[in-house]
């Protein structure tokens, strides 16, 4: 049945619209690369200063994925985003008018929980609505409007300072209340998308789960209904209430698994730190990054056509391959400062790499291997893993790159910002083996028989 349901008009407007939370998401994680140099400048920050700047949005991100599970089965999906979106506003206004250090902070920490709210909800709505013949490429224009997010940054960052602004007084300020344009429309448009069916069937709203589900899949709504129904009962007796037992260890441990490994790639490192990378390296911080970011995005497009075909297993291993060897690259050529103009195209080919698998392939991932009943509490945990191994990372970034060989004992050796960049190679060719061996392919399994293949609740 799943493979015959065809794309219509609603279905796609639904998912369309839930995933612009992405394209914010990813706004707002990237555009702090573009002003790390002056409010350094403006607050004399020390490396430990700059790296808290930068991460504090993560720690917000990692709040908010940690608790996004009680909005998303108190008020639902859909209404939870709204929240995401209102919170983004708040965080963009707010940084664009900020009176000091504490208060650019405090907003930007803000725009973190909206962060980890939309990393759990939005993929976890649209892999709900999604039938299992597009659920892939569905979830995966989540993760396309990230990276479009972050190449939006760049790019506005990159506009921004052309435009003759202060640096040091109304620059910086533009650069990071831009986001408010694209909040205020997310958060319009999300009161013309519908709820989400397996939430509205898990809280017993059974009418209005067949009206949305009329819309989106109209010509299979009694066998859809019964699917659903007949999973939340399966599950449901294996306990609704803790997450941590024996029936949910296998998809507890991928889901943390596949979080720590994206972000031990260096993925974000790169992203938030890649003006700096490129200065050290002699180049354009502004106009290498939107060099970057546009890889990011094509791949990340090519990736949602190949993540239903080739399947989430196979391009996870092409990835680790790929970014492992591409980071040796990057980390010898910041070490021996050879063929420093090479950078760009690495950095490029890495990002392209990653977006072609991690990054398309990590919030599909977490969002199918959860049953219904625990689903949003298994989301919240993988995203929550994931951020705050981001934070951890985008804290650490700046004190690591400053390593030098002295500092391992090595005299005579000079790293010059290489060392993260070989810690990251060896954390993906670590990945590789992981998946190779215990990662199990969910390529167009129905949500509902997911269950079955990841043995929950079986010795």
């Amino acid at each position: 049945m799943q493979n015959t349901i065809k794309m219509n008009s609603a279905l796609l407007a639904s998912a369309v619209v839930a995933a612009l939370a992405g394209l914010l998401f990813g706004f707002d994680t990237a555009v702090i690369a573009g002003v790390t140099k002056p409010l350094s400048k403006i607050y004399a920050l020390s490396e430990w200063g700059q790296g808290f700047t930068v991460s504090i949005a993560l720690w917000g991100t990692m709040l908010g994925a940690a608790f996004a599970s009680f909005p998303a089965d108190k008020i639902g999906r859909r209404d939870s985003l709204k929240i995401t979106g209102a919170l983004f506003l708040l965080s963009a206004l707010g940084c664009a008018f900020a009176w000091g250090w504490h208060s650019m902070l405090f907003f930007r920490f803000v725009g973190g929980v909206g962060i980890g709210i939309a990393s759990v909800i939005a993929p976890m709505y649209i892999a709900e609505i999604a039938p299992a013949k597009f659920r892939g490429v569905f979830v995966a224009t989540f993760q396309g409007n990230i990276v479009f997010g972050i190449l939006l940054a760049y790019f506005s960052n990159y506009i921004v300072s052309l435009c003759g602004f202060n640096p040091d007084l109304t620059e910086w300020r533009i650069k990071l209340g831009v986001e408010a344009l694209p909040a205020f429309l997310f958060l319009v448009l999300l009161f013309f998308v519908g709820r989400s069916p397996y939430w509205l069937l898990k809280v017993g709203r059974k009418s209005e789960a067949v009206a949305v589900l009329e819309r989106i899949s109209p010509d299979f709504v009694s066998e859809t209904v019964l699917e659903i129904e007949k999973s939340i009962e399966e599950t449901g007796r294996l306990g609704n209430s803790s997450l941590f037992c024996k029936a949910f260890f296998y998809p507890v441990f991928l889901a943390f698994s596949i979080s720590f490994f994206n972000q031990f790639s260096g993925i974000n490192a790169v992203l938030y730190y890649i003006n700096d990378i490129f200065a050290k390296a002699g180049l354009d911080g502004n106009l290498s990054a939107v060099v970057v970011g546009s890889a990011n995005l094509l791949f990340t497009v090519l990736a949602m056509f190949l993540i239903d075909r080739l399947g989430r297993k196979t391009l996870l291993l092409i990835g680790a391959a790929g970014t492992s060897l591409m980071l040796f690259l990057a980390g010898f050529i910041l070490q021996t400062q050879a063929a420093q103009w090479a950078l760009v195209y690495v950095l490029s080919i890495y990002i392209a790499f990653f977006a072609v698998s991690q990054g398309a392939v990590i919030w599909v991932y977490i969002s199918e291997i959860f049953p219904v009943s625990v689903r949003a509490k298994g989301v919240s945990f993988g995203a929550s893993a994931h951020w705050v191994f981001c934070s951890v990372i985008a804290l650490v970034f700046p004190i690591l790159a400053a390593l030098d060989g002295a500092d391992f004992g090595i005299d005579g050796v000079r790293l010059n910002g290489s060392f993260p960049f070989y810690l990251f190679c060896l954390m993906t060719l670590v990945q590789f083996a992981v998946v190779f061996v215990f990662y199990p392919e969910t390529k167009g399994v129905p949500l509902e028989l997911v269950r079955e293949k990841m043995k929950f609740g079986k010795n």
